[in-house]
């Protein structure tokens, strides 16, 4: 890794707009890539270091949530494994349905970017999933991993979601448009969403393609790609996927760090919790509670004894509390 792109993936970029975090970004990857502005809401950041490309797309917004120093998430990845890295950026939800959008692509194919690099990944989660796998054809042979990504919102073809209401005055039918066939000339791809979420399991049902796999990680809830941060796992998915080692299995084994993840046990229990089932509740929280202290779990498993007693359910042996 060069000074220069080491220099620039440790700028800091906390407090700052959007048109001034463009800015310090321009300054920070002056030496080995560009920032292009695409219109008033998305911007591209290209830093270049080895032969592996990661294409990420990511929300501005939530960059402060999900990054230190509130830098494009594939900079982490540039960090461990010195990927280079292309990141779209939009201001606000939306689904990077813009020309200006569109005719960056058509650039970088037409001037053989892609083809520049040995691997090219593309990234994203929700709106920016569906980005991901929608932009993946102008780089046919890409590895493409999407999370709970939309099909379209196209509402002739999904006006059952009625999430993004908003967005149903958009095109999604000109081009870069139906996310799942743009992935026809993908080498693979990976879509990943909880199936407990209706809308999402019905849109991921829409990619069913031959090169497509499609994973369940039920209980995860709405933003998935924020529990696979805090679980370590997204960095992991996408090292896996460039070694061409990710599949429905390797994510099963990776998924098993849900075991020890909080917030997915509270998922998971109030859902246990909603359906009546005493003695599973009674089960997990014990299990929990044996290597995790937890208020809320040691409530659960009291209040599942006494109402097991109250209804003369037999329940599990009962663990010190």
């Amino acid at each position: 890794m060069t000074a220069e792109y080491s220099k620039a993936l440790d700028t800091a970029l906390n407090g700052l707009d959007w048109a001034d975090w463009l800015d310090r970004l321009d300054e920070a990857t002056d030496a080995d890539g560009y920032v292009e502005r695409l219109g008033a809401s998305h911007g591209a950041i290209f830093v270049e270091q080895n032969a592996t490309l990661l294409v990420s797309f990511e929300p501005f917004e939530s960059l402060r949530v999900l990054t230190p120093e509130s830098q494009p998430m594939g900079w982490q990845l540039a960090r461990a494994l010195g990927w280079s890295h292309l990141c779209l950026a939009c201001h606000g939800e939306t689904w990077f349905r813009d020309p200006r959008v569109f005719g960056y692509f058509d650039r970088l194919v037409d001037d053989g970017f892609f083809e520049e690099f040995d691997q090219v990944i593309f990234y994203g989660a929700g709106s920016c999933g569906y980005a991901a796998a929608a932009f993946s054809v102008a780089a046919p042979g890409a590895k493409v991993l999407a999370i709970q990504p939309q099909a379209t919102l196209d509402p002739r073809m999904t006006e059952w979601d009625d999430r993004f209401r908003a967005m149903r005055r958009t095109d999604f039918s000109t081009r870069y448009g139906y996310a799942p066939d743009m992935l026809d000339a993908a080498d693979e791809a990976f879509v990943l969403y909880d199936p407990e979420i209706e809308f999402d399991a019905m849109h991921a049902a829409l990619f069913a393609r031959s090169n497509v796999t499609r994973v369940r990680m039920r209980f995860m809830g709405a933003r998935l790609d924020r529990g696979l941060l805090r679980m370590n796992l997204l960095l992991r998915m996408l090292a896996q996927l460039s070694a061409g080692k990710l599949s429905a299995f390797s994510l099963a084994q990776l998924f098993r760090a849900r075991r020890r993840d909080v917030p997915y046990l509270k998922a998971v229990l109030n859902r246990l919790e909603d359906d009546g089932r005493l003695r599973l509740v009674a089960r997990l929280t014990q299990h929990v509670l044996r290597t995790t202290p937890g208020p809320r779990f040691r409530r659960s498993l009291r209040a599942a004894y006494e109402r097991a007693e109250e209804l003369g359910i037999e329940m599990p042996p009962r663990e010190a509390d």
